[in-house]
C-alpha cells in the first residue's frame, strides 16, 4: 500500500496516489477515459527520463526477460481467455486503449517499470516494453534491437538507410524510426518469396472472398456486392468457430443498420478465419478448397488505430495482404483488390495525390498506420511482378451513410465534425478527402465486378471539403463558427477536454494528444486535394451516382445520429436566434360559444436556431406577450411557446375542410404567477381569400390543466405584415453581409414553398372530389356499366 505521503512501498520518491486511485476506484469493467488521460497526461515522464536508481536497481536485477514475463502477467489481466506471451501484442490480443492507459499505470505501480503510452502504442510486446524500459534506465538489454519483428539480415538493410532516416525535431524518433524502417524492408523482402502466376482470367467473378465485413466499410460492401452481381459471397471472420463467426457477422450488419435476411444468408458463407495467421488459420484442405474454388478476393480487414506502431500494425495490415495474395495466386489465379487508404500520401508537403502519382516517402511517414498502409502496397506492387493483378482502392476518411446515417464512431472525420459543432471552432485546413460509406462501397463493388477496371489504382475519395464550403455550410445552418489557428485549435481542445470531459471525443483527444498520431492528423489536414479521375471516368461510365460534396445536406443523417449518441451537438434554443421577426395580431375573444366582446393584442418575436430546425422539424419559437383584459388588466408573458409549419401534412382537421398551415402552442403566465394555455390555428380553404387566410389565426385559451375558456379571431393587419416579417427579418450579425441575405433567402425560399403547398391543398382536394378519380371510383363504374349489360341481356331474352 502507499504510505501517508502518496509514495510507493517500493519508491518512497515517486508519488504515484493519483494512478493507483484511478484505478482502485474504477467502477466494475474499465475507468472512463477522460478520466485516465487527464491524471496520466500531466505526470507522464519522457521515455528517456531514468527511472529512480532503486527502482531500476531493484527491476533490473530481474533481468529484461523476466520483466517482460511480468508485464505479460499484467497485461492477462485485462485479456481474460487470451493467451498472453512475452512475444504477443497486446492490441492484437484485444487490448483497447483505455486498457492501455490502465495498464501503463499499472506497470509503474506493481513493477516499478515506467513507460510512456506512446512506447505501449508503437510496440505493444512485453520483450519490447522490457527492452525499451531497460535502455532508458541504463540497464543491461538482452537481445536489444529489431526484436523478432524482422530477421536479423535487416540490420545491413537498415545500415543502409540510415541516411534516410529523419533526425530533426519534426520527425519520428530516430530510434524507432531505424527499427520500423528496418522491419518493413524485411516485409517487403518476403514479397519476393511469392510463386510466379498468370493474370486472372478476366471474367465476372461468380465466388467471392472478402475480409473485413464485421466493419464498418465492409459490412456496407458485403451487401452491394450481393446487390451488383450474382455472386456468392465467402466472409472471413474472426471467430472460435463457424458458427460464432456467422452470429458476429450477423451482430455487425445489425449494429451498422444492414439485413441479415434468408437471402443474404443464402448468398453468404461464413468461414471463422484470422489473416494474422498461417493459412488462415484454416486447414490444409480447407485452405486448398478456397485457392480452387473463389475466383475474387476483396480484402477490406485492417487495423485501424492510428496511436499504434507500425511492429502492432503489420501482421493485420502487411502480412495480412500478403498472405491473401498467395492465396490469389495459389491454384486458378485471382485477382486481389485490395481497399488501401490515401494515408500512403501523408507526407507532410506532398503537392500530389494523383491514382498513379508516386506515393510518399516513407521515410517522411511517422504514424504506425500510415506506414502499414504504404508497406501493403509496396509488398503487392512487387506481388504484381510475380503476376498477381492487384487493384487498389484508396478512400479518405469514410463519412456516414446517406440514407440511413450510421456513421464509424473510430474514424477522425467523427471526432472532427462532433469537435466543430460542440465547440464552435474550426481549425484552419486546406482539403477534406471526404467521402460518404454508401458511394464508397457502391463503387468498390463496381469495380469488383467490371474485369476492365482491374489491376488499376482508384482514389475513392469523392469531391474534396473545402475550409470555405465547410464554414458556409454551418453558417448557413445556423451555426456560427470560428476559425483558429491548427495549433490553437488543438490545444483549445485539449484543454476543454480536460476540464469538462466528453466521453465520446476520448479517441480524438488521444490522438491530438500523441507527438506521433497527430503528424498522421496534420498530414490529412494540410494535404492536397486527391485527383480521382480514373474514379470519375469509371462512375461515369458505369452510370453511378457522381462523387459529390459530403456537404451539410449529405451529412444530415449522420449528423442527427452522432448528436443522439452525443458525438455531435445540434443547434437548439439555448444558441443565439440564427434568424427572427416580430409578428403583431389583434382582435376579439369571447367565452367559448358566446359572443366575442373583448379584445386581445399578441406581440410576438418568431425566432429559428437553425435552418435545420424548420426543414428537419418545421418549428419555430415564439417569446413575447399577450395582452387580454378576460384574463388579466396586465399583459401575459410567453413562458414556452412554438408554431409548427404545415403540422399535420394537408389532411384536413376533424370534421372540417380546414386545412392547418400554422398551428400555435403557447404557455403563458400573467402577473400573478398563473399560468394559461393557448393554442391557435392558421388553415386554408378552397375558394377563400388567401391573403386573408395567411394573416388570420383562430385562437383558444384556457387555464392551464382546464378546458378552453375563451375563444376567438386575431388578425396580423395589413400594413405590418411585410414590415414586419419580409423587411423586419433580422439575421446572426455575425454572418457576412452576403451571408445575412442568403440566410434571409433561404428562410424566406423555404417558408413561402410550405405556405405555397398548404393553400393549394384544399384547392387540389376539392378537384380530386369533383373529379372522383380515387381509386375505387374506377371499380364502381365497372361495376355500374356490368349490371347495365345483365339488365339489357334480361329485356332481351324475355323479349324473345
Amino acid at each position: 500500500m502507499p504510505e501517508a505521503g502518496g509514495g510507493s512501498s517500493r519508491n518512497p520518491s515517486v508519488n504515484r496516489r493519483p494512478e493507483e486511485e484511478v484505478i482502485e476506484r474504477r467502477r466494475p469493467g474499465r475507468a472512463q477515459a477522460s478520466d485516465l488521460l487527464a491524471r496520466l497526461r500531466k505526470p507522464a515522464a519522457p521515455t528517456t527520463a531514468p527511472a529512480a536508481p532503486a527502482a531500476a536497481r531493484a527491476a533490473g536485477a530481474r533481468g529484461v526477460d523476466q520483466v517482460a514475463a511480468d508485464i505479460a502477467a499484467q497485461a492477462a489481466r485485462f485479456l481474460p481467455g487470451a493467451s498472453t506471451g512475452v512475444e504477443t501484442d497486446l492490441f492484437d490480443a484485444g487490448l483497447s486503449s483505455v486498457d492501455a492507459v490502465e495498464l501503463v499505470a499499472l506497470m509503474a505501480r506493481e513493477l516499478d517499470v515506467r513507460v510512456s503510452l506512446d512506447d505501449l502504442f508503437a510496440d505493444a510486446r512485453p520483450r519490447r516494453l522490457a527492452q525499451r524500459w531497460a535502455a532508458a534506465a541504463g540497464l543491461p538489454v538482452t537481445g536489444a534491437g529489431v526484436g523478432a519483428a524482422a530477421p536479423a539480415a535487416t540490420g545491413a538493410a537498415l545500415a543502409l538507410r540510415s541516411d534516410l532516416l529523419p533526425t530533426d525535431d519534426h520527425r519520428a524518433p530516430a530510434p524507432q524510426a531505424h527499427e520500423d524502417i528496418a522491419t518493413i524492408l524485411a516485409d517487403l523482402a518476403l514479397a519476393d518469396r511469392l510463386p510466379f502466376s498468370r493474370q486472372a482470367e478476366p471474367a465476372e467473378p461468380r465466388r467471392i472472398l472478402l475480409t473485413g465485413a464485421t466493419g464498418f466499410l465492409g459490412s456496407h460492401l458485403l451487401l452491394d456486392l450481393l446487390r451488383a452481381g450474382d455472386a456468392h459471397v465467402v466472409c472471413l471472420v474472426r471467430a472460435a468457430d463457424d458458427a460464432a463467426a456467422e452470429q458476429r457477422l450477423a451482430e455487425a450488419l445489425a449494429g451498422y443498420d444492414q439485413p441479415w435476411s434468408f437471402e443474404v444468408r443464402r448468398r453468404v458463407t461464413v468461414l471463422a478465419a484470422d489473416i494474422r495467421q498461417p493459412r488462415l488459420g484454416l486447414s490444409e484442405e480447407r485452405w486448398e478448397e478456397l485457392a480452387r474454388d473463389v475466383d475474387s478476393i476483396v480484402n477490406v480487414a485492417a487495423a485501424v488505430d492510428f496511436l499504434r506502431g507500425y511492429p502492432s500494425l503489420r501482421q493485420t495490415n502487411v502480412l495480412g495482404p500478403l498472405l491473401l495474395a498467395e492465396l490469389a495466386m495459389t491454384g486458378r489465379p485471382k485477382p486481389l483488390h485490395h481497399v488501401s487508404s490515401v494515408a500512403v500520401f501523408n507526407e507532410v508537403g506532398i503537392e500530389k495525390m494523383g491514382e498513379d502519382d508516386p506515393v510518399a516517402h516513407i521515410d517522411r511517414l511517422f504514424a504506425g498506420y500510415d506506414k502499414s498502409k504504404w508497406a501493403a502496397e509496396a509488398v503487392l506492387r512487387r506481388a504484381r511482378e510475380h503476376g498477381l493483378t492487384v487493384t487498389f482502392l484508396r478512400p479518405g476518411a469514410i463519412g456516414g451513410h446517406t440514407r440511413t446515417g450510421v456513421y464509424n464512431p473510430a474514424d477522425l472525420s467523427t471526432g472532427l465534425i462532433g469537435a466543430i459543432s460542440r465547440f464552435r471552432t474550426v481549425p484552419a485546413f486546406k482539403f477534406l478527402n471526404l467521402a460518404p460509406v454508401d458511394w464508397i462501397s457502391r463503387t468498390t463493388a463496381a469495380i469488383v465486378f467490371d474485369p476492365k477496371a482491374w489491376g488499376q489504382n482508384y482514389n475513392l475519395t469523392g469531391r474534396a471539403e473545402t475550409l470555405p464550403e465547410l464554414v458556409k455550410d454551418m453558417k448557413l445552418a445556423g451555426m456560427n463558427v470560428r476559425i483558429a489557428g491548427w495549433k490553437d485549435w488543438r490545444d483549445d481542445l485539449l484543454r476543454r477536454q480536460e476540464t469538462d470531459p466528453v466521453p465520446e471525443l476520448d479517441f480524438l483527444v488521444r490522438i491530438l494528444s500523441s507527438p506521433t498520431a497527430v503528424k498522421l492528423f496534420e498530414a490529412l489536414m494540410f494535404g492536397p486535394e486527391a485527383g480521382s479521375e480514373r474514379t470519375e471516368a469509371f462512375v461515369a461510365r458505369h452510370r453511378l451516382p457522381p462523387a459529390e460534396r459530403y456537404g451539410s445536406e449529405a451529412q444530415l443523417k449522420a449528423f442527427e445520429r452522432m448528436a443522439e449518441n452525443g458525438v455531435a451537438r445540434l443547434p437548439s434554443r439555448e444558441d443565439p436566434p440564427y434568424l427572427s421577426f416580430r409578428e403583431r395580431m389583434k382582435g376579439q375573444v369571447g367565452p367559448v360559444g358566446e359572443e366575442r366582446d373583448s379584445s386581445c393584442r399578441l406581440a410576438f418575436t418568431l425566432s429559428i436556431a437553425s435552418m435545420y430546425q424548420v426543414v428537419r422539424h418545421r418549428r419555430i419559437d415564439v417569446r413575447g406577450q399577450v395582452v387580454c383584459e378576460r384574463i388579466h388588466p396586465e399583459p401575459l408573458t410567453v413562458v414556452e411557446g412554438e408554431i409548427q409549419v404545415r403540422p399535420d401534412e394537408g389532411v384536413p382537421r376533424l370534421h372540417s375542410n380546414d386545412h392547418p398551415l400554422l398551428r400555435y402552442r403557447l404557455v403563458l403566465e400573467d402577473r400573478d404567477g398563473n399560468r394559461w394555455w393557448l393554442e391557435g390555428f392558421k388553415t386554408a380553404r378552397a375558394r377563400r381569400d388567401l391573403w386573408k387566410q395567411t394573416r388570420t389565426l383562430d385562437i383558444a385559451i384556457g387555464r392551464e390543466g382546464e378546458p378552453a375558456v375563451l375563444a376567438g379571431v386575431v388578425k396580423v393587419p395589413g400594413s405590418s405584415f411585410l414590415p414586419d416579417q419580409i423587411d423586419g427579418i433580422q439575421v446572426d450579425p455575425r454572418l457576412s453581409s452576403q451571408e445575412q441575405r442568403l440566410a434571409k433567402l433561404a428562410w424566406l425560399s423555404w417558408f413561402f414553398l410550405q405556405m405555397g403547398a398548404g393553400l393549394a391543398e384544399p384547392s387540389l382536394r376539392a378537384a380530386a372530389e369533383l373529379l372522383d378519380l380515387r381509386r375505387d371510383a374506377i371499380d364502381r363504374d365497372k361495376d355500374k356499366l356490368a349490371r347495365k349489360i345483365r339488365k339489357l341481356m334480361i329485356q332481351r331474352e324475355q323479349n324473345r
